[in-house]
């Protein structure tokens, strides 16, 4: 397989997360690194939506773990706020994917926080590896998907 790299800037899966009491810090907002969570638990949803789930790809012998985070805060989100996670995939290439997050007050739809993550994709022994081709071709028909 060529070389890939497809750059999505629309929204391609939104899912939704109501904030717990637990996820908050003794200021009653939450705690900053539980965005990386909300990160988490929507690029899993994006992609089970649109690739494998991640124990499909686990069993086939790959492991996608982060190498780079970046999150911007802009306002707090407090205990049970309704938040909406817009996941795109930014840039996917054989060996690591790119996802952008924005995390969304529900109820105006103002903006809390943005950020991505990169994952490198690597063999069961921590070796670089190449993404499989078939996870790959599936992403890349999110470059064609509508935005939700």
């Amino acid at each position: 397989m060529p070389s890939l790299k497809i750059s999505i800037t629309e929204p391609a899966h939104v899912c939704s997360y109501r904030v717990l009491y637990g996820d908050t810090d003794a200021g009653g907002v939450v705690y900053n690194a539980n965005y990386l969570r909300f990160f988490e638990l929507a690029r899993s949803s994006f992609m089970r939506h649109y690739a494998s789930s991640y124990k499909e790809i686990e069993d086939a012998g790959f492991i996608l773990p982060v190498v780079e985070t970046y999150l911007r805060y802009k306002a707090p989100a407090r205990y049970d706020d309704l938040l909406t996670i817009k996941t795109s995939m930014q840039q996917i290439s054989n060996y690591s994917w790119r996802f952008n997050h924005h995390v969304l007050l529900t109820a105006s739809d103002k903006l809390l926080v943005k950020g991505f993550t990169v994952h490198a994709c690597v063999n069961k022994t921590g070796k670089l590896a190449k993404l499989p081709p078939e996870y790959l071709v599936r992403i890349a028909a999110v470059a064609s998907a509508p935005a939700p």
